[in-house]
């Protein structure tokens, strides 16, 4: 799907959904993708947030094309952060996945020497062993103590888990959409508005579950 169906979609499955026109927004993942594909298949199309999973490569991309040179540009980290890479965060505007008060403590002090601080959203972990994110019961606190950075927390994010090849896709898409429910419920629950959920796979279920954030790659570049 080009970006212009992609986006086409989004709307119609706000409309089905009963939501307004443009609540759930596309960040365009970019990641692996050089900056002629990324102006060819995204910006031709209009402005939209660019998502980066690899500190370096947005690092680098951000230097050929300043964002000066498109009214607009708005970069995002959606990646897994690492202590060493936060240095080369300074274009983002969002980051997606915090999943530790550390982390946001040492966007605060970069930020200090970059003159602005990306907004953040606090990652959900997703029930797997092996993935990234907060327990549902350690929000608030991870919320309090993130806050106490003086950085802006705007919402969650959360990522499907892969399930087995035993369920039947009914029932993986019930057991995403639970997800993606729950997600929303506990950030209204702690007076948050942004939810960051659902890639190339799976957005119909987050848009139906009340996603701002859509993160679509693969289906871009296609």
């Amino acid at each position: 799907m080009s970006l212009p169906e992609v986006v086409a979609h989004l709307r119609a499955l706000e409309a089905e959904a009963g939501r307004e026109a443009g609540s759930a927004k596309l960040v365009a993942v970019t990641k692996g993708q050089t900056l002629e594909s990324i102006e060819r298949h995204v910006l031709a199309h209009g402005t939209y947030p660019l998502g980066e999973g690899r500190a370096q490569e947005l690092r680098d991309k951000a230097a050929e094309r300043p964002a000066s040179q498109y009214p607009g540009w708005e970069w995002h980290y959606i990646g897994p952060l690492q202590r060493n890479k936060i240095k080369y965060l300074r274009p983002v505007t969002l980051v997606h996945a915090i999943e530790a008060v550390w982390q946001a403590e040492a966007i605060a002090e970069a930020a200090q020497k970059w003159g602005h601080a990306p907004d953040l959203l606090l990652q959900l972990h997703n029930g797997e062993e092996q993935k990234h994110g907060v327990p549902a019961d350690e929000l608030a606190e991870t919320l309090k103590s993130v806050r106490e950075t003086g950085l802006t927390v705007r919402g969650l994010m959360v990522m499907a888990p892969e399930f087995g090849e035993d369920l039947t896709q009914a029932e993986t898409e019930t057991r995403i959409l639970r997800l993606f429910t729950d997600t929303a419920r506990h950030a209204h629950d702690l007076g948050l508005s942004e939810l960051s959920m659902g890639m190339s796979g799976d957005y119909p279920l987050a848009v139906r579950a009340g996603a701002t954030l859509v993160r679509v790659g693969r289906s871009l570049f296609t």
